[in-house]
């Protein structure tokens, strides 16, 4: 596909990398207002008792009204970051490639970051590096109901069934919990390491995410 109109997750689904790394451009969206219980803040993890989700705690406003997604703040009084990189640790450290990346991740969960977009873009483009991949990204200047490129914002949605991709790998506890499809990037970057572009290249689209 020639273009696609991206929703910024916290390290996003496998689904959404799937689609996006078909596409010559990719447009993340900006412009949307903040919706709870979305794969903004949200990520999804192989834990030793299965799925684990890893919330990153924001600011919500204190009267009637809609945020812009890039002006939503993190909440650092809680210690998201801590807690976040030590499940990233427990999950899997004994995983095939995490020893390979932490070193690139550890300092994001170092750092304090204000806002949630500036977090998810900085995780975006390190996940980017280590796939080796490196797309024409923009931002939208203005939020649209309906777009010409392919629109992937519609896979941020936790609340709704969502066609995703079947694309089955060894992970850390699945001889315990079974394959869990459709996790976060980070799941299949530490357990197939480079051989994820590929695997994410040659998994079958969802047919309302195909051009």
């Amino acid at each position: 596909m020639s273009s696609v109109l991206a929703p910024l997750s916290y390290g996003g689904s496998i689904t959404l990398w799937a689609c996006m790394l078909r596409a010559a451009h990719i447009t993340l969206e900006q412009k949307d207002n903040y919706q709870k219980q979305t794969q903004r803040n949200r990520l999804y993890i192989h834990g030793a008792n299965g799925t684990l989700m890893l919330s990153i705690p924001v600011k919500h406003l204190g009267h009637e009204g809609h945020q812009k997604y890039e002006d939503v703040q993190i909440d650092n009084r809680f210690a998201w970051q801590t807690q976040h990189w030590k499940s990233l640790q427990t999950a899997y450290r004994s995983s095939p490639y995490f020893e390979f990346y932490e070193d690139d991740l550890a300092p994001l969960y170092a750092q304090r970051h204000t806002h949630l977009y500036a977090f998810n873009m900085a995780l975006f483009t390190t996940i980017c590096r280590l796939m080796g991949v490196h797309p024409t990204v923009s931002h939208t200047n203005s939020y649209a109901q309906n777009s010409i490129a392919v629109d992937l914002r519609p896979l941020l949605d936790t609340k709704k069934e969502q066609a995703v991709v079947t694309l089955t790998y060894t992970q850390v506890f699945s001889e315990k919990n079974g394959f869990i499809n459709n996790l976060s990037i980070l799941d299949l970057l530490f357990n197939e390491g480079p051989h994820s572009i590929k695997l994410l290249q040659n998994t079958a689209l969802p047919k309302n995410y195909v051009s």
